[in-house]
């Protein structure tokens, strides 16, 4: 959870030991990314996870490891988005049950309109900030982004209503154009979308 009054986690504890653990920004996109590799197992996913969290192995079996990382995982690092909306593995939002939208954003997907908006509306180059910038620190940023930055217009282009009426033709195709360009993979524009 994200709040002022207190400082960034970057440390946890196992069997009354600390450790330190790297929410570098840039980490967890290499993990949410490594947690979307289909070829990997699960087991290996666990051990991968562990080794880019913890800066090596545990000594333990795969079972408590896999119970730590994935506890780290859903509570460190999805914590207010798993809340605020629900989320797939890889930290995007998913559809709610009270909306048909399709998801708005991937943060894999979409990473040359967050680099770009980033260094738009903060003047932050984020490969300078690679190993500095917190996983907390980078989610506040990425959700107070303005509304006139490119990953914001792409999340609004995606979300946009396809007219539908009398003499509404030309905006339909425009709007529906506008989709097929910025849809993410796997998302189909229906043709025939009404809402």
């Amino acid at each position: 959870m994200f709040s002022l009054a207190y400082p960034l986690v970057d440390t946890t504890e196992i069997d009354g030991i600390s450790y330190s653990i790297d929410l570098s920004f840039d980490n967890v996109l290499r993990l949410i990314d490594m947690l979307g590799d289909k070829e990997l197992s699960d087991v290996l996913q666990v051990e991968t996870g562990i080794v880019m969290l913890f800066g090596g192995t545990l000594d333990c079996d795969i079972e408590k490891k896999a119970k730590i990382f994935y506890s780290l995982y859903e509570k460190v690092i999805m914590g207010d988005a798993k809340i605020e909306q629900a989320v797939d593995i890889k930290g995007n939002p998913m559809p709610s049950e009270s909306s048909e939208d399709e998801t708005v954003y991937s943060l894999i997907e979409d990473a040359e309109y967050i680099y770009a908006s980033f260094m738009q509306d903060y003047g932050m180059d984020l490969f300078e900030y690679q190993g500095k910038l917190h996983w907390n620190k980078f989610q506040a940023l990425l959700s107070g982004l303005r509304d006139d930055t490119k990953f914001k217009k792409v999340m609004e282009i995606r979300q946009m209503e396809v007219p539908t009426g009398r003499g509404s033709e030309k905006q339909r195709k425009a709007v529906l154009d506008a989709k097929k360009v910025y849809a993410l993979k796997g998302q189909s524009i229906d043709e025939d979308e009404s809402s």
